[in-house]
């Protein structure tokens, strides 16, 4: 078992509520352990069934194992609960251009382009339209078949089958960042982590703009008292203590944790990192800026 399974099991054990399940079926997904990492997104879809990145992990793992019936059903269960989720019209687009349903398949993948501009979407996209247009010059003045409302098999690409595909999604590898070691020393972290206390003050990490502005202290500011307010209105609902806030602002995604009573975590990403990513990574970074607090005390 490697170092980074090992630790996000024992994370898992821990705290089985925590959102790590992702990093961890995805893992052992890429691994080729395919039935472990499918127990894995079966029991976070059934502590969180509401989580459309639990349904996309369990829908790239019955790929992978050949299932595409139950990926495709995955999948639009994702987007039932998030209709613009990345990776459910990735794996949808790819889905119906293998069942040569290629009008459904490029509209999966135009909506997949309207949240990531990464170059492997952009060469699908080319692809399908010259696709389509091929075969309407070739069948011009015929009746064409109307589109299955769903693929029929086979449909879902393996990894392996992928490779044959006329063009390829970029799979990149982060997409869930395995980041605990990067926070060792926090006040060495990377942008996009920022460590404040309730008062406003940043005590690590950084957070620049989309200019490359340095914003951190002013948002630091802004944050003073989130913390109090969030327990008013946990309070105030009868919700017990928080734990995090999450928001989807367009370009961007923000996530707020909280390391400690007296701390906050907030954690910002662009939009190709889904709310639910940015919750592992919010997760495992305040894990990380609770242990920095705790030596520094």
């Amino acid at each position: 078992m490697s170092e980074s399974i090992r630790v996000m099991t024992a994370e898992l054990v821990a705290d089985p509520a925590s959102l790590v399940f992702l990093d961890l079926g995805e893992t052992l997904r890429r691994r080729g352990q395919l039935q472990a990492a499918l127990r894995v997104a079966e029991s976070g879809m059934a502590r969180y069934p509401e989580l459309a990145d639990a349904r996309d992990l369990a829908a790239r793992i019955h790929s992978d194992l050949g299932d595409g019936e139950a990926a495709f059903d995955a999948w639009m269960d994702a987007l039932q609960r998030d209709p613009s989720h990345l990776g459910a019209h990735k794996g949808l687009g790819f889905l119906y251009y293998r069942a040569g349903d290629l009008p459904r398949a490029l509209r999966h993948l135009e909506m997949a382009r309207t949240r990531s501009d990464e170059p492997g979407l952009a060469r699908a996209i080319a692809t399908v339209r010259a696709t389509l247009r091929g075969a309407a010059s070739e069948g011009a003045g015929e009746s064409p078949a109307p589109p299955p409302a769903r693929p029929s098999e086979p449909m879902a690409p393996t990894r392996r089958q992928r490779d044959g595909l006329p063009f390829e999604l970029d799979e990149d590898e982060e997409d869930l960042p395995l980041e605990a070691e990067l926070f060792e020393g926090f006040e060495g972290s990377r942008d996009g982590l920022l460590l404040l206390d309730v008062n406003g003050l940043r005590l690590g990490g950084g957070l620049r703009d989309r200019d490359g502005r340095d914003v951190a202290d002013a948002v630091a500011a802004h944050l003073s008292g989130v913390s109090r307010e969030a327990a008013r209105a946990a309070r105030l609902l009868d919700l017990g203590t928080w734990q995090r806030l999450s928001a989807e602002c367009g370009p961007g995604n923000l996530h707020l944790a909280a390391p400690s009573p007296d701390t906050v975590l907030l954690a910002a990403r662009d939009a190709s990192v889904t709310a639910g990513r940015l919750a592992v990574i919010a997760d495992r970074a305040a894990a990380a800026a609770r242990r920095w607090l705790e030596r520094a005390s």
